[in-house]
């Protein structure tokens, strides 16, 4: 792990999944691809500042008829320190073309399932009616439709989970799946959130 002075160029790119961001980390060590989820809160533009660098790895994708290698390093976190526009150039060199990073980790190969051993199979547990563990996708029983005035609550509840309820400033929790950062992005956004780049969170705007 290293801590590297840098400047940080993000472009939005809009996939079929919707809007993602995609950053190309330039620093006196060379130039890497960053695709960290959270980049997604941010808008385009040049981002000056301080980069922690956990990995630096070489990455292979297919996209458009073509496969593409590049070397992308994962950040551990940043303290940006000044802010400016993304030219020309730089939206050029991050082309419009790159794969959303929701379909890259689908084309990655399925982890080795483990051997079958000749364990007697468990009987069904009986289900807990406080505690739902059901995989996503399955099939379960029926619940009560929630009154229409707590719907968009418990919505919310269930997106932001421990962060819930919001307070005036939320910082959002990288390490959920991507998918669900995105949502709770654009959830905040609609909420009256703006994101702020150099403190890393959300804050509420005042009427």
């Amino acid at each position: 792990m290293i801590t590297i002075p840098g400047q940080l160029a993000i472009k939005t790119i809009h996939g079929r999944n919707g809007p993602f961001n995609v950053g190309r980390l330039a620093t006196a060590i060379g130039e890497f691809v960053i695709k960290n989820a959270e980049l997604d809160q941010y808008d385009e533009g040049k981002y000056d500042g301080e980069f922690v660098i956990t990995e630096i790895r070489p990455s292979m994708y297919t996209a458009s008829g073509r496969m593409v290698i590049e070397l992308r390093a994962h950040l551990g976190g940043m303290t940006l320190s000044d802010i400016d526009r993304l030219s020309k150039d730089d939206a050029h060199r991050l082309t419009p073309q790159e794969i959303d990073p929701i379909d890259e980790e689908r084309q990655a190969p399925p982890p080795a399932m483990p051997a079958p051993t000749s364990a007697p199979a468990a009987a069904p547990a009986r289900s807990d009616p406080l505690v739902d563990t059901t995989p996503f996708g399955a099939s379960t029983p029926p619940k009560a439709a929630p009154r229409q005035s707590d719907a968009g609550t418990e919505d919310d509840a269930a997106l932001f989970g421990v962060l819930w309820p919001l307070g005036s400033v939320v910082r959002l929790d990288a390490t959920v799946p991507r998918r669900t950062l995105r949502q709770q992005r654009d959830r905040l956004t609609a909420l009256g959130y703006t994101f702020a780049p150099l403190t890393q969170d959300w804050h509420l705007k005042m009427a």
